[in-house]
Formats: structure tokens, sequence, C-alpha cells
């Protein structure tokens, strides 16, 4: 399901959700973090967030196929990817596709691929997106340090490769996202509002003292984090916008 559709829904579930109309957080795993940024940038008349805690979440994109590699057979999966992946059909019909950036292919990425280059603002600036996102308490991004899932695995901390070069990785205040403030991200870091926290696991392979560190006490202050499946923590509702790989 593409993401412009996944978002619509959520945003259409937590507006009837009297529950959450004071606010709430959310937990976002992997690429559900997408959707929850979705939700938190597009979701007109929708209720405030307040805390995003994203868990490996693929924020500046992704380079290459999960769990593929870099033998022969990888690298014609790639050639072939990069041929088709910003095609309509790729595009509706495989969600990753919205978030896979080949630093290489610019140009073609801007022109077809339909999600990640609205929630990063990265050719129709859009004040509203911004101003929402901005307006966040709390941003933790939680790195995994052995991700090989994400590529490159800074891509939680919103860090990508430069345009037009697979040579190195800028961390996130190097990008032009973080410089020109595409999204309000600068100004939450400057606020002292942004975690950037890694952890030594694999992809969202996170310990239980872990999340007691870096995850709950984002949640225990607040009346609501967002989980979809639901489940109850202190007699407060929690959702969690889950990966879907």
């Amino acid at each position: 399901m593409p993401f412009m559709q996944q978002t619509a829904i959520a945003c259409e579930k937590v507006k009837q959700m009297s529950e959450l109309s004071d606010g709430y957080n959310i937990i976002g795993l992997s690429q559900g973090n997408l959707v929850g940024r979705g939700v938190v940038e597009l979701c007109d008349g929708g209720p405030p967030v307040r805390n995003l805690i994203s868990l490996a979440g693929p924020h500046a994109g992704i380079a290459a196929v999960p769990l593929c590699g870099s033998g022969l057979v990888c690298i014609l999966v790639d050639f072939l990817i990069e041929l088709a992946i910003y095609g309509n059909y790729v595009q509706e019909h495989l969600a990753p596709a919205s978030y896979i950036k080949i630093p290489t292919d610019l140009d073609q990425y801007r022109k077809g691929c339909k999600f990640l280059p609205k929630i990063n603002n990265e050719m129709h600036k859009n004040s509203t997106y911004k101003k929402r996102f901005s307006s966040l308490e709390n941003l933790v991004l939680i790195m995994f340090e052995k991700d090989v899932i994400l590529v490159p695995k800074e891509t939680s901390w919103f860090g990508y490769y430069p345009d037009g070069s697979w040579e190195t990785i800028l961390p996130a205040n190097e990008t032009t996202l973080y410089t020109e403030d595409w999204i309000g991200l600068k100004a939450l870091d400057e606020a002292g509002k942004v975690k950037f926290v890694n952890v030594s696991g694999g992809h969202l392979d996170i310990s239980y003292d872990e999340m007691e560190n870096y995850v709950l006490p984002y949640l225990v202050e607040n009346t609501t984090a967002l989980r979809l499946s639901g489940f109850e923590h202190e007699g407060k509702t929690l959702i969690k916008l889950y990966d879907s790989h």
C-alpha cells in the first residue's frame, strides 16, 4: 500500500480517537516511522503529536536492497531497481520504493518518488509541514549500530550520502535538509529537542533496558501514545506504527 494511502488511513483513525485530542506520542518502527512523520506533517485537523520516538527510521532514504549485499546478484538487482524504482507501477505497489533514494540518480528520484521528497520538503517547500514537524516536544532518533537493513544506517539520524556520490556519509547536520532547515530539524536540534541515540544491536534489536532508558521516559509523563495494535501501559492507551517489511 502506498505511503500516502497509509498516512491518510492513520490520519483518519487518530482524528476519530477522542482520547488523543490533548496530544499523543508516536513510536515508529523502521518504515513505520515514515507513516508517523506523514501523520505529523500531513494530517490536517489531527490532534497534536507531542513526541516522535523513532527506532531505525529511514528518514533520509535508503540506497540499497535490504538484506542483499555486494555480490553479483545484488549488483544486478540494484541495477534493475535503478531502472524501474521510480516508475508509477513500482511506486504504487512496493512501499519501500517510496523512500529509496539513489544518490547518483536524484533527478529521477525527485520526479518519480512519491513520498519521501514530500515529507522532507525537498522540492516544494511547504511551511505547514515544517511548522508541524518543528512543533514536536521531542524527537528521539534511535540508530542501531549493526543495522544492515537500512543502507546507510545513519539514515536513522537523517544522515545520508551527499548528492551525486557514494563516497562518504554526511552526518545530519551537514546535509542540505538540515543546513537549510527544510522541515525544522535544525530548529528542533538547536532547541535541544532532538535526541540522537545509538544502540549496539542489529535492525530493531533493542533490549528492555535500552527501551526503559530511551523510550519509556517520553511516554510516562503524557496521556497517550500512538500504537496501532493498541495495548495498555499504566492505564494509558499506546499505539505503535509498525514496520511493514
